[in-house]
């Protein structure tokens, strides 16, 4: 994770900074979060969290609604720019780890894909893991 964050500040696309990219892509995965939410994944207090999501709505990136259940619950996600700069970060990202890989062997791919296997029930909760297999 650490030469991912890295390569990211290197290369990232310069609307995002790391955090924010984490906190975009925690919104896409949870269309409708509550900054609670969004505070908890980011290991904030709620007042750092506010203060980051604000200038995330403020730029267009991310969207405020009212809960459907609690209007006094306000939900969060993605703004169509805010989509579109993810993609883009993301991107970049996936392209600089797949120059990595690409120096592995194949069989050297093969055992970084069992043991992705192997981890994925210690580090991704079973809803997750649904969530990430429908992505493939």
């Amino acid at each position: 994770m650490h030469a991912i964050r890295a390569e990211m500040r290197s290369r990232r696309t310069p609307e995002l900074s790391v955090p924010q990219f984490r906190m975009l892509t925690f919104l896409k995965r949870h269309e409708g979060a509550s900054l609670s939410d969004v505070a908890d994944h980011m290991g904030l207090t709620l007042p750092s969290m506010s203060k980051m999501m604000d200038g995330l709505v403020t730029r267009g990136l991310v969207t405020r609604g009212a809960h459907p259940d609690d209007r006094r619950r306000v939900t969060l996600g993605l703004s169509a720019d805010g989509r579109r700069i993810w993609e883009r970060a993301r991107k970049v990202t996936q392209a600089c780890m797949v120059g990595w890989l690409s120096e592995l062997s194949e069989a050297e791919r093969d055992r970084v894909v069992e043991a992705m296997q192997a981890l994925r029930p210690i580090f991704v909760p079973d809803r997750e893991a649904a969530k990430i297999e429908r992505m493939r």
